[in-house]
């Protein structure tokens, strides 16, 4: 296995990891990330094999849980209690509960409210060149969580604030303040939920947390700290992975000229595939090994940590033909995007909706759309999002 250096914060990556991932490749299936000391692969068939290995998870065995310092400890508070980091049986029952709360079917009736406010945010954009992440991108995600959650549609650029400081802990470039003011998020978003919580319990209403609060599998329903930790997980991935994807999407259509024709009523759920396959919100998303075991070749062992890097698997030629180009009309098939298996995304029906919806309205709107500026990725890896996608219609 080759050991390769790259940091994840250099500014010539940041704005196009891809090379890097092909370098990789040609190595083979594994490779040594040296920057993050991690094993890694760029391959869409182990990817898919980890993914749906019950060998592997993301929950920490136990005799590699790291010592939390008490900076930090609010926020690992609320993550103890994430289905995102725990396996079965925790994991089991609360994405049991979880599921009977946030149904297709409830999703699916929210797409008049996704279209109507895409309209909205369309019809306040400013006059001149405006940054499309900033007045639509980061606005249609937050809201239609705000409202799904029940909670005040005005607490959104709050809600934005905590989700920012809390997902930078996930990011490369995290430092001690970036740590505080996580922790500080942390305590805030849940001191506010938990108010909500209460009040919902003496006064239930048609939003998700009410259903949440009455979700009950087997005679078990969440506790309140699992209650709050799941909308904040609801809040944060949802968002985070939503607003990078509306940006990646329209600069890739923009950029490619692929617009009205392929966001047809017939078209429109290819291309979005295509867009999550393309250019994902998410480059990494780690597994750890609880015994040992075998995949290509490589042989893991009982406490390894291995990294898929989905955007690269997303692009591997072994699964993919032509897997540079963005070609909307290519047959659709799954990519790794919202992961596999037992922690495949909860949010992926939401986000699907909310892309398939948002996007033909947008480009109709504004069927003269264009780049006004050169777009620029922020240094969020592993993350993969625009910090402003400038656009005049």
């Amino acid at each position: 296995m080759q050991t390769l250096h790259q940091s994840p914060t250099d500014a010539a990556f940041v704005q196009n990891p891809y090379p890097f991932y092909e370098a990789a490749r040609a190595t083979g299936p594994f490779f040594r990330w040296d920057d993050y000391g991690l094993i890694c692969t760029t391959s869409a068939a182990a990817c898919n094999a980890i993914f749906r290995d019950r060998r592997f998870g993301r929950e920490v065995p136990p005799e590699l849980t790291p010592k939390i310092a008490p900076h930090m400890a609010p926020f690992y508070a609320v993550e103890a209690h994430s289905m995102l980091e725990l396996e079965p049986p925790r994991h089991t029952r609360l994405r049991s509960l979880v599921l009977r709360a946030f149904t297709s079917r409830r999703i699916a009736a929210m797409q008049p409210e996704v279209a109507a406010l895409s309209h909205a945010l369309i019809d306040a954009l400013p006059t001149g060149p405006f940054d499309l992440i900033e007045h639509f991108a980061k606005q249609l995600p937050v809201i239609i969580i705000a409202r799904l959650l029940g909670v005040p549609e005005g607490m959104a650029d709050q809600l934005l604030r905590w989700s920012n400081a809390m997902v930078g802990m996930y990011q490369a470039r995290r430092t001690r303040a970036m740590e505080d003011a996580a922790s500080l998020a942390a305590t805030e978003f849940s001191a506010f939920l938990h108010q909500y919580v209460d009040e919902r319990r003496a006064k239930p209403a048609d939003d998700l947390i009410t259903q949440l609060i009455a979700a009950e599998s087997e005679g078990e329903r969440l506790t309140t700290e699992e209650l709050i930790t799941t909308c904040i997980l609801l809040l944060n991935a949802g968002h985070e992975a939503t607003v990078h994807t509306i940006g990646n999407g329209v600069k890739t259509l923009l950029e490619t000229g692929m617009t009205a024709a392929t966001l047809g009523p017939d078209t429109v759920e290819g291309t979005v595939e295509e867009i999550l396959r393309f250019d994902p919100a998410l480059h990494m998303f780690t597994r750890w090994a609880y015994e040992d075991v075998e995949v290509m070749g490589h042989t893991f062992r009982r406490g390894d940590q291995v990294a898929l890097l989905l955007a690269a698997a997303n692009r591997d030629p072994g699964a993919w033909d032509r897997p540079d180009q963005f070609l909307p009309s290519r047959p659709t098939k799954p990519n790794v995007t919202f992961g596999a298996g037992l922690h495949f995304c909860v949010g992926a029906p939401l986000a699907r909706l909310e892309l398939q919806t948002a996007l033909p309205i947008l480009f109709a709107r504004l069927p003269n759309l264009r780049l006004a500026q050169a777009p620029r990725y922020g240094d969020v890896y592993h993350f993969h999002g625009l910090e402003r996608l400038m656009v005049a219609a």
